[in-house]
């Protein structure tokens, strides 16, 4: 069985973790499918910080600190560093597609992790589908759980 890939930025995880209830139920669907060893989820380390403060919320306290490291270290989540590489990746990025700096980690630790689709809760990121990378990374909101029928 081929294990899809899929990069999730920290705006994903924030709407998992904070259940934040426009984006907690479309969360559920990667979650689920990775928990099945459907699909793995890559992220960068930056994220690690990036989910501790948010702007409309008060940050994630240290008393938290356990249970989102555990969080992280699923065997379905992983994170990649964020190298020199990666980093001059992310500076064109800025440049030529007008992303800010943090979100183009973002895309080049998908690029280069050759993951072809970034989930993302971010309208700005979404506009630019189909147009980074060769393949063109496919960026989008995560996709809710599958519909299970009822038998009646």
């Amino acid at each position: 069985m081929t294990v899809e890939l899929i990069y999730w930025d920290s705006c994903a995880f924030l709407g998992w973790l904070q259940e934040e209830a426009d984006k907690v139920e479309l969360c559920r669907g990667t979650i689920e499918r990775a928990k099945a060893g459907e699909v793995g989820i890559i992220t960068s380390a930056l994220t690690l910080t990036e989910v501790l403060w948010t702007k409309n919320a008060p940050p994630l306290t240290s008393d938290k600190a356990d249970l989102l490291r555990r969080f992280f270290r699923h065997s379905y989540i992983r994170v990649q560093n964020v190298t020199r590489s990666i980093a001059e990746t992310a500076q064109d990025v800025v440049w030529n597609h007008s992303i800010k700096p943090k979100d183009a980690i973002h895309v080049a630790t998908a690029l280069a992790q050759s993951v072809p689709t970034l989930e993302t809760f971010d309208d700005h990121l979404i506009t630019r589908t189909g147009v980074i990378g060769t393949p063109p990374l496919v960026i989008r909101k995560p996709i809710p759980p599958k519909q299970t029928s009822l038998l009646l």
